[in-house]
This record gives C-alpha cells, sequence and structure tokens, in this order.
C-alpha cells in the first residue's frame, strides 16, 4: 500500500518543529524503500488564516478523511482572533470528528539529559474526547455555561464505549511493555463518573491476564510520580487528569520539550507533541524538536503495528535509536543544557540515522 500522511505544520515553533519532524521521518523511511509513502502538506492555524480566512479550511478537512495518518504541529489558538467564527482551534475538532479517543504521552529520561528523575519510562494514556473539556464533550452545544453572570458550571462526561476504548489501547501498550498498567481515577469522590471509568478497566483488565493491574487515586498518584516514577509503566486515566498527570511527567524527565504524544482511535492516527506553540521563542531555532519527532517516531510505529508493516518498525526504532546516540553525544537544545539550534539538532539525527544504517548494511 501507499501511506498517505499529511503535514500540517501548526502555530508558532510548530513552523520550525514540524519540517524537523517530517526531515527525519523522511530520513529513516528512505532506508527502506518498499515503503511508499505521499507527503501532503496541509494549511492550517494562524497562516491558513491570513492566506483563506479560516485556520481549519473545508478543505483541509475533507483532506484529512483521506489520509492514513498525520502530524500536526502546536496550535497558538489563544492568540487567534476572539470575534471570528473562522479562527477556530482545530484539534479538538480533529479528535472528536476523527474518533480519535486515546491520546498516547511517553515520558522517558536520558541519561545525559538534565532531568529531575534518571530511569523513567512510562506512558499516560488518557481519554480524549470527554471529561470536562467543553470543546468536544458535547455532540452540540457545550459542556460549560453560565445560567446568570455570577454562576459558571462544567459538565462532567465519561461513557462506558471510550472508558472501554482508552482501557483497551492501554493494555494493548502494556503487553509491548512492561506488562503493568495503572488506573488513575477518584472514585472516592466522583463515585459516578469515575466509578464508571475504574470499571470499565477493570473489565478490560480481565481479558489480559499477563498483564498487572492496580488503581491509584489522581491526588495519590501526583505525589507518587513525583517521588517515584520508575515504578510505573502504563497510566490509564480521563481526560482532565490525563491532561494534567502527563505534563508533570514530562517535568520529571526535562520539560515539555520531551514530551511527544499520538492521538489514535480505530481508523485513524496523529502525530501532536504535548506542548504549545511557544511563540516567545519562535523564530529563534531554540525550540526543542524532540516532542515532535517523537511523535513521529510514534505515528510510524503505529502504523506499522495496525499494517503489519515491518519496514514501519523498523524504521521507528531507527529514530528511536538514533535520538538515544544524539542525546549521548550531546547535541540537544539550549533547554536540555545543550546549544544546538532546532534544525542543527535534526541534522545530528539523520546524521545519526544514516551512520547507523551504513553500520547494519556493512
Amino acid at each position: 500500500m501507499t501511506y498517505k500522511l499529511g503535514i500540517l505544520k501548526g502555530d508558532d515553533i510548530g513552523l520550525e518543529v514540524v519540517p524537523v519532524a517530517v526531515q527525519v521521518m523522511k530520513e529513516a523511511l528512505a532506508k527502506f524503500p518498499e515503503v511508499k509513502v505521499e507527503w501532503v502538506d496541509l494549511p492550517i492555524g494562524y497562516t491558513s488564516y491570513l492566506d483563506t480566512g479560516e485556520t481549519f479550511p473545508d478543505a483541509t478537512f475533507n483532506k484529512l478523511k483521506e489520509l492514513t495518518g498525520w502530524i500536526l504541529g502546536p496550535i497558538g489558538h489563544m492568540a487567534y482572533p476572539k470575534n471570528d467564527p473562522k479562527a477556530i482551534n482545530p484539534h479538538p475538532i480533529i479528535r472528536r470528528v476523527f474518533d480519535m479517543y486515546s491520546n498516547i504521552r511517553p515520558s522517558r529520561s536520558y541519561p545525559n539529559v538534565k532531568s529531575v528523575h534518571k530511569d523513567v519510562d512510562l506512558v499516560v494514556v488518557r481519554e480524549n474526547n470527554e471529561g470536562f473539556q467543553p470543546d468536544r464533550n458535547m455532540f452540540k452545544g457545550t459542556g460549560e455555561f453560565m445560567p446568570n453572570p455570577d454562576l459558571a458550571m462544567s459538565v462532567r462526561v465519561i461513557s462506558r464505549r471510550n472508558s472501554m476504548a482508552v482501557a483497551e489501547t492501554a493494555f494493548q501498550l502494556a503487553m509491548e511493555r512492561k506488562k503493568k498498567v495503572t488506573a488513575i481515577h477518584k472514585n472516592t469522590v466522583f463515585k459516578l463518573g469515575c466509578g464508571l471509568f475504574v470499571e470499565c478497566c477493570r473489565q478490560v483488565a480481565e481479558r489480559y491476564p499477563e498483564v498487572e493491574f492496580d488503581e491509584l487515586i489522581v491526588d495519590s498518584a501526583a505525589a507518587a510520580l513525583v517521588m517515584k516514577p520508575q515504578k510505573y509503566d502504563v497510566l490509564v486515566t480521563t481526560n482532565m487528569f490525563g491532561d494534567i498527570l502527563s505534563d508533570l511527567t514530562s517535568g520529571l524527565v526535562g520539560g515539555l520539550g520531551m514530551a511527544p504524544g499520538l492521538c489514535v482511535g480505530g481508523e485513524y492516527s496523529m502525530a501532536q507533541a504535548t506542548h504549545g506553540s511557544a511563540p516567545d521563542i519562535a523564530g529563534k531555532q531554540i525550540a526543542n524538536p524532540y516532542a515532535m519527532v517523537m511523535s513521529g517516531k510514534m505515528l510510524l510505529e503505529w502504523l506499522g503495528v495496525k499494517h503489519k508493516d515491518p519496514a514501519l518498525l523498523q524504521a521507528s526504532k531507527l529514530i528511536e535509536e538514533s535520538v538515544e546516540r544524539v542525546f549521548a553525544k550531546g547535541i540537544m537544545t539550549r533547554d536540555l543544557g545543550g546549544n544546538a539550534s532546532t534544525n542543527e539538532m535534526g541534522e545530528a539525527i539523520c546524521r545519526e540515522i544514516n551512520e547507523q544504517f551504513s553500520g547494519v548494511q556493512s
């Protein structure tokens, strides 16, 4: 088959880190000529708004339906015009419409990278389309409203369908890792919402007897992750808890520049780093491309598993090993204590891909 992969650069540092991630992906894929890839550039975000008057043009939306997967850069929606209905935040719409119910957010420490903890290798699997987030938890309308000027209300949505689906994602991941899943919830207070979520996790756990399963209240989880993150493998939780905890775990290993992500569902997958668009450093070539590069790596790996394509899995592994070698040589951006630019780090990863592949071939 020919894989059709979309490139949506997003805003601010997205214009710098997404091209680096695509460059790295292309370099790795070039080593496997049996893999046919068609790359599709699509407008999105503020640059699209300036060109077309829309941050999420219909043409982009319709083209996404034809793709195998895509890479989406950070969206700086907070700076969009507030009074224009065509200046919208696209990514919650994409996640919901394309039924990407799971958000996979790994956190990993590296020996040569400054971090609060060493030997960390865990993944937060977050439900993506429900919870308290009002921009994605209703079919019509919004889950947040004000009946009067002095009262604001937010509705939290938890469904059996999405809870079962995200738990399934977590256990499938655990089978390829250290075979441990921890469900994070607060059913001591949210007896119905978190109660339903953890009930679904327990049901899925019964189908995976090889996987160790336990549960943790979210406030206890926050303390435990700060103190001993090495204890954990795959953590599965609801939308808002996962959003918060994945930022916490990224802080343990070097910051949001070290926080890749992948949104997945039954049919579509989207590489999307956890970090925002960082307008304060945009255009300075100091943004850390790691999160975006590894998000692209995760996309290739996910597609390799889905389509049973060993070449995609090899390309993914090649990227991962090359990043490790680059860090081992001390080539990293300023946020990690190095002095490499965004592009220089990307070029170093590409050189390692070529050197590794040449070594294997010889």
